[in-house]
Order: structure tokens, then C-alpha cells, then sequence
């Protein structure tokens, strides 16, 4: 797929942007900038007319000055008053936090929570891309530019084919387990976004087989996924119609406003300290507590897990998916306490065997 047609959302352009200027010491020109920097150089054609990609930049360049970064712009002192040499930078010094700027363990979790989010994705993929292309030009930078790159790691095994696939617009197969099905379906797939919602990973795409859009919990697919070599189209949206991931979100978002758990917990238990701390939880005047969800094996899942702390009082259907964790859970319990006690008698009662031998020449 030609690069031209690949969207680059203006948040990734924006971080692609100070990510260069960070690790160029010297500062780079306008012209290396559009032809190296995600988001600008796939529109960037060499000799060609760039007026509108550098009325973006200008743009780009204001935005970034309001969120506080400080942004320098160096004229060729030899060529003063020409824009087309000037160079910009972002200072490491000026960029770095104020000595008298410190965090909270608690704040410092979120903060490395929030970077977990970016570690070998695209993002990152693109801009080792750019940084060669700017050694390429003679540009020096400095190193570790990583240092400055937000570093995530996820626990969900088909965060990486998926999102490569996203960036390649090709199709995707895998095996998905939907709760209470004992086998796993095979799945044929043009991946449209992949999201983060409420602490998970949910692949959004065009299941080939029902010819509909579905949404796919990532921990959910079973073994591997598999990046095919068909490549797809998408349409262009409409205009003012939200992307797909505006629109997988939003669902979600949805689903988890209309969706309300009523638990009683033990007063002081484990279970009341978690989940009265839960995202979206209200205490109710009656003591008990209302608690958000999208995904109803996900909570029952979640709420077994507190045992005899919790009463779930409603929906209905949640209530069912909890007693029967806890069924589950106590006939294998009673079945291990039996092989268990098996095994004790069947020990007790056996005969200690001997093994005469006869005396050695």
C-alpha cells in the first residue's frame, strides 16, 4: 500500500515531530523534517510542491509551542531572514521537568502504566525509520533517542501481528474463545483499530465471515494470529464521522454506562476496599455498591474471586454467571479432596513388600 494513503492521526504526528527534534543536536530544516518525520513524509514529494504540508507544519509548530514545549527556531546566520534554512530544535535541558517537580509512588505507577501503552508499536517502528533516514542526511542525533519514547509492554500476545496489520492494512486469522463456548472459532479479519478500554485490549475489525464490524477481546484469541498477505481498502470516511477507533470506544463506553452491577461486600473486607475504588463504583445509601462493567463473564469472573465477601443482588444474568463460579469451583475442590483422601487410604492399606536375597559367595 502506497505510503500517501496511510492515515497518521495528528497526535502521532505531533509526538513524531518532538521525538526528532529531541534528538537532533544541531536542529533540523524544514525540508528534513517533512521528508523524515511520520505524518509529514508520507505526503512529502522531493522537488515537488509542499506548500500545504508546510502551512501544516506551521501549525504543528504553534501546537506543540501551547502544550509548553520549547520550541527553538535557529537562523542560517549566513542566510538570515531565510526560512527554508532555518533549523529547529527542542533543547534537552529546556525540555527536561524542573528539579523541584517530583511525583508520588502512586503517580510514578501511572505514569509507567501510561507508557506501557506505546512500547514496540508503530510509533515506535517509524520513528528508528525516520532516525536512519536523518543519519542517512548526515544529521547527527543523540542517543538513546528510545530514552524519550513512551515504552510499553502488553500481556496480550496478539497486540504486536495485530497492530502491525493495522499499519499494513492487510487481513488477519485467529482462533477466538467467546465465554461459554468449549471450542474456538476461527476468525477472518480486516483489523480497523486496536483499543485500550478501561485496562483492556480489544481488536475492532470486519469479520470476513458474518460481513459485519465486530469487536474482539484481545485476551480472547486463542494461539496465534496470523498476518495474511491480503490486503484491504477502506472506504474513506464521511465527513465529521468518527474513525474507528472513535467509534469502538464509543460502543464500549456504552455498553459499560448501561451496564450496573449491585453488590453487597463484607464491611472492611478485602472485596469492599477493591471494589469501592473500582473506576465509575458508587456507594449507595444502603451500603451496597453499583459498579460499571462491559463484559459480564469478565465481572463474574472478577467477582468469584472475592468468594464469600460478595453477594451480587442484580442483574439476574450476572448473578447466574457467579453462582456457577462458585459451583465450579467447589465441585473441584470437593473432587481434589477426594483423590486426595483416595490416595491417603490406598497408602495406609498397602502391604510393605521385602526383597529377599541370597547370601553372596
Amino acid at each position: 500500500m502506497a505510503e500517501s494513503t496511510v492515515h497518521v492521526s495528528v497526535e502521532e504526528r505531533l509526538f513524531s515531530l518532538v521525538l526528532a527534534l529531541l534528538s537532533s543536536e544541531y536542529g533540523l530544516t524544514k525540508h528534513q523534517i517533512l521528508g523524515t518525520v511520520q505524518g509529514y513524509r508520507q505526503r512529502y514529494t522531493v522537488g515537488g510542491d509542499n506548500s500545504s504540508l508546510e502551512r501544516q507544519f506551521e501549525r504543528d509548530k504553534d501546537d506543540i509551542r501551547e502544550l509548553g514545549v520549547p520550541l527553538e527556531t535557529l537562523e542560517d546566520p549566513s542566510d538570515a531572514g531565510n526560512n527554508q534554512e532555518s533549523r529547529y530544535r527542542i533543547p534537552k535541558g529546556d525540555y527536561n521537568l524542573p528539579a523541584d517537580i517530583s511525583f508520588t509512588p502512586e503517580e510514578t505507577t501511572l505514569l509507567n502504566l501510561a507508557g506501557m501503552v506505546w512500547r514496540e508499536g508503530s510509533l515506535s517502528g517509524d520513528s528508528r525509520r525516520a532516525l536512519l533516514k536523518l543519519r542517512s542526511l548526515g544529521v547527527e542525533t543523540r542517543e538513546p533517542v528510545v530514552g524519550y519514547a513512551p515504552r510499553v509492554r502488553t500481556r496480550d500476545a496478539a497486540f504486536s501481528p495485530l497492530t502491525d496489520a493495522l499499519a499494513r492494512r492487510m487481513q488477519v486469522t485467529f482462533s477466538y474463545l467467546k465465554p461459554g463456548e468449549t471450542k474456538a472459532r476461527e476468525r477472518t479479519v480486516n483489523p480497523l483499530a486496536v483499543v485500550q478500554h478501561r485496562g483492556r485490549w480489544y481488536l475492532f475489525g470486519l469479520d470476513r465471515t458474518v460481513h459485519a464490524e465486530r469487536t474482539y477481546l484481545l485476551s480472547r484469541i486463542v494461539g496465534k494470529v496470523t498476518v495474511t498477505r491480503k490486503p484491504f481498502e477502506l472506504s474513506p470516511p464521511e465527513p465529521g464521522a468518527a474513525g474507528s477507533a472513535a467509534l469502538c470506544l464509543a460502543q464500549l463506553d456504552a455498553i459499560w454506562e448501561r451496564s450496573i452491577a449491585t453488590v453487597s461486600t463484607v464491611p472492611g473486607s478485602d472485596a469492599d476496599a477493591r471494589l469501592a475504588k473500582r473506576g465509575g463504583s458508587i456507594r449507595n445509601p444502603d451500603g451496597t455498591l453499583s459498579l460499571h462493567f462491559s463484559d459480564t463473564a469478565l465481572i463474574a469472573d472478577e467477582l468469584a474471586g472475592f468468594g464469600p465477601e460478595v453477594l451480587v443482588t442484580a442483574p439476574a444474568d450476572l448473578i447466574d454467571a457467579v453462582r456457577s463460579r462458585l459451583e465450579q469451583t467447589a465441585t473441584a475442590h470437593a473432587a481434589a479432596q477426594a483423590e486426595a483422601h483416595a490416595a491417603a487410604n490406598t497408602a495406609a492399606h498397602a502391604e510393605p513388600t521385602t526383597t529377599a536375597s541370597e547370601p553372596s559367595a
